[in-house]
C-alpha cells in the first residue's frame, strides 16, 4: 500500500513550547526552584502574576495534566473526577469555591492553579500549600533576550523560514503585555524583515483603503511615507544634513516635514 504524505499546517499552539520555562533573572530562578520542588511533592500550588508573565508555562513545567479555564466550571468538575492532577487557569474566576473544594476532597485531585488577579488569603490557605508570584517582565530584564531568542525560533518554525538577515538587536521589545506583546513584537519584526516590495505595497494599499474618504486624504496620510523615511534616514545617516543630501531634499523642506510630524517622530 502506497504511503500518502499528509500536508501539516502548523498553528501557534503546535509550535509554542509551553514546557520550556526560561529562568535567567533572580525572580525566575527562584520560581523555577519552587516548581522543581513541586515536581516531587504532590501538593496544590497557586501561581500569581500579570497576564503573560509565564504562569501557564511554569504550571506545565510542574505537571503534565489537562488544562482548564475556571470559567468552564462544569468541564472543570468533570476533569477532577477523571484525573489525578489538573491545571486551572484564572482561578480567581471560580464561581463556586465550596463545590470545587468538595470535588477535590472526594476525588483527591491535585491542582496547580494560575491567577492574574488577587484572591482572598482565606481561599488561598484553604486550597493551596504553596504560592509562587511571578513579577512582570519589566522587572526581569535578564529574561527578555532569552525569551526573544525562543520566540525567534518559534517564528522560524511557524513560517518555515530561516530569515538569515533577521536580527533581534534591531527590535524594541514591547513589554506592555509581558510575553504576549514581546512574542508579537518578535513575530512582527520577523515577518516584516522577510517582506518584499510587493508585500509592503499590498499591505499599505489595504491599510489606506479603510482610511480614505475625506477631502484631504493625500495630505493627511502622507506621513505614512515621510515618518518611516525620516526615521530610517536618521538611523542610517545620523544627521539632517546627511539626510537632505542623500534624499535630494532641500534642508528647509526636510525641517518642515520633521516639524509637521514631530508628534510621530522620536528624534530631536
Amino acid at each position: 500500500m502506497a504511503a500518502v504524505a499528509a500536508k501539516v499546517t502548523l498553528t501557534v499552539a503546535d509550535v509554542v513550547d509551553h514546557t520550556n520555562y526560561i529562568a535567567k533573572s533572580r525572580a525566575s530562578i527562584e520560581a523555577l526552584k519552587s516548581a522543581n520542588l513541586l515536581k516531587s511533592v504532590a501538593i496544590n500550588a497557586l501561581i500569581m502574576g500579570e497576564r503573560g508573565v509565564g504562569k501557564s508555562t511554569l504550571a506545565q513545567h510542574i505537571v503534565t495534566a489537562p488544562v482548564v479555564d475556571a470559567t468552564a466550571f462544569n468541564e472543570l468538575l468533570a476533569l477532577i473526577e477523571t484525573n489525578s492532577s489538573i491545571i486551572i487557569k484564572n482561578f480567581h474566576k471560580i464561581t463556586n469555591y465550596k463545590k470545587l473544594k468538595i470535588a477535590l476532597d472526594v476525588h483527591k485531585t491535585r491542582i496547580i492553579a494560575t491567577s492574574s488577579s488577587s484572591i482572598s488569603e482565606a481561599f488561598i490557605d484553604e486550597f493551596f500549600s504553596l504560592k509562587i508570584t511571578l513579577p512582570p517582565l519589566s522587572e526581569r530584564p535578564e529574561d527578555i533576550m532569552p525569551l526573544m531568542e525562543k520566540f525567534s525560533r518559534e517564528a522560524q518554525e511557524m513560517f518555515d523560514s530561516q530569515n538569515d538577515d533577521f536580527s533581534l538587536d534591531e527590535i524594541r521589545p514591547d513589554l506592555t503585555q509581558n510575553c504576549y506583546s514581546l512574542r508579537r513584537s518578535v513575530y512582527n519584526a520577523f515577518l516584516m524583515n522577510s517582506f518584499g516590495e510587493d508585500e509592503i505595497l499590498s499591505m499599505l494599499e489595504r491599510f489606506l483603503y479603510h482610511r480614505i474618504g475625506g477631502r484631504n486624504d493625500y495630505r493627511d496620510l502622507l506621513y505614512l511615507f515621510d515618518v518611516p523615511m525620516i526615521k530610517s534616514g536618521y538611523t542610517k545617516y545620523g544627521s539632517q544634513l546627511a539626510i537632505s543630501e542623500k534624499f535630494g531634499l532641500n534642508r528647509n523642506t526636510l525641517r518642515k516635514k520633521i516639524n509637521d510630524n514631530k508628534d510621530k517622530l522620536t528624534i530631536e
